[in-house]
């Protein structure tokens, strides 16, 4: 904007494009360039006068969580400038938007007065989105620190209705997931998700025999290219410039193969996977899996089937894939944090139906989980 202010509207677009576009790890920085400045322009008070939107106390305390660097070197809001200085600055969206509490049961890892580790449970969405505006985890987050621990989420990204949001799990993806309740804690954990300091690691139950035993699915994901109803939620492979890069390291942990009843039937076969994300994309497990052959079971959006135990009754109605394992370094402790969501039952009820009636092949991999840490 004239004067070099920041359009906190142009922020705002920015941050919703990007979700759109399924990057979960976007971060909004500006740069700054300083033509003139007298010997007593200090940093902070200089960004008062171009992020309007953030009070100084505001901006001082993202510049002592690592938010601002002058000439790519960390800098404090008492750093003086002078001509030729070059600063860059995380500006998160401007906040606006209040969260219903909803009394929902959440099954919590970890807690301190800076984050929150959860469980997450199927069929719950992390945050408010379009026409679901409650019955949502941050709703269950706000009656939780109502009426149980105290304390409340970051006020970062308030103004999408996803305050304390960090990352985000699909729908009816289960396991671990981390909420900031500071701002402080929120933007330097944010940096660890961006600069792939965090361990993620994901249990998935696939059709078909996954092979080789290890692979890197490399392939760069962005929307569907279709506009029709019911493609907007879609992600797929993409060789152009929406395409974002997207790396996931498949381990087969263990192979299925039921026995025909007759020989002409079908070959039923199926793996267990363990997914190590190295990038953070929307859907991203799910269509890598699906984009090389084998669809989650259960996932009818990426081609997946439903499963049906020895009754033939159908056992799962989503897909089977559970995020096993989380790990990062504490926000403002700096210990290492690590993180195990044991499976949930109906996920470990087929494990154990296709252990008892099928063929099993165990793979051994030096860096995997121990598949008893999640109740296998």
């Amino acid at each position: 904007m004239p004067g070099g202010k920041v359009d906190p509207e142009a922020v705002r677009r920015a941050y919703q494009d990007a979700r759109e576009q399924g990057d979960d790890e976007f971060l909004v920085r500006v740069q700054f360039e300083i033509a003139r400045a007298s010997l007593s322009t200090r940093l902070d008070k200089y960004l008062t006068t171009r992020v309007t939107f953030m009070s100084r106390n505001q901006l001082q305390s993202l510049m002592a969580d690592g938010g601002a660097t002058v000439n790519s070197k960390p800098a404090k809001p008492s750093t003086k400038l002078k001509a030729g200085d070059r600063i860059e600055l995380v500006i998160p969206p401007p906040p606006s938007g209040e969260i219903e509490p909803d009394e929902i049961p959440l099954t919590v890892l970890f807690e301190d007065e800076h984050l929150l580790v959860l469980n997450k449970q199927p069929d719950i969405i992390v945050h408010p989105a379009r026409s679901e505006n409650r019955g949502t985890m941050v709703n269950a987050l706000a009656w939780h620190f109502a009426n149980v621990s105290g304390g409340e989420l970051s006020t970062v990204g308030k103004d999408f209705a996803r305050p304390g949001v960090v990352h985000r799990l699909d729908r009816n993806t289960s396991g671990c997931i981390v909420f900031a309740k500071s701002d402080q804690a929120h933007w330097k954990l944010g940096s660890q998700f961006q600069d792939r300091k965090v361990n993620k690691r994901y249990l998935a139950l696939t059709q078909g025999w996954v092979e080789p035993d290890h692979q890197v699915i490399d392939f760069p994901l962005g929307p569907h290219q279709s506009k029709a109803r019911g493609m907007r939620e879609k992600r797929v492979v993409r060789h152009d410039e929406l395409g974002k890069p997207s790396v996931t390291v498949c381990s087969v942990l263990e192979r299925y193969e039921l026995p025909r009843c007759k020989p002409s039937d079908p070959t039923q076969r199926y793996s267990l996977v363990e997914l190590d994300l190295k990038t953070g994309r929307t859907h991203q497990i799910r269509v890598h899996l699906s984009h090389i052959g084998f669809p989650i079971v259960g996932d009818d959006m990426y081609g997946g089937r439903p499963f049906f135990d020895s009754s033939s009754q159908p056992v799962l109605d989503r897909q089977a894939l559970h995020a096993a394992y989380l790990s990062f370094e504490h926000p403002i402790t700096n210990q290492p944090l690590e993180f195990i969501a044991p499976l949930r039952d109906e996920f470990l009820y087929i494990i154990n139906d296709l252990r008892s009636r099928a063929s099993v092949q165990t793979i051994d991999h030096p860096d995997t989980l121990e598949m008893s840490r999640i109740g296998l």
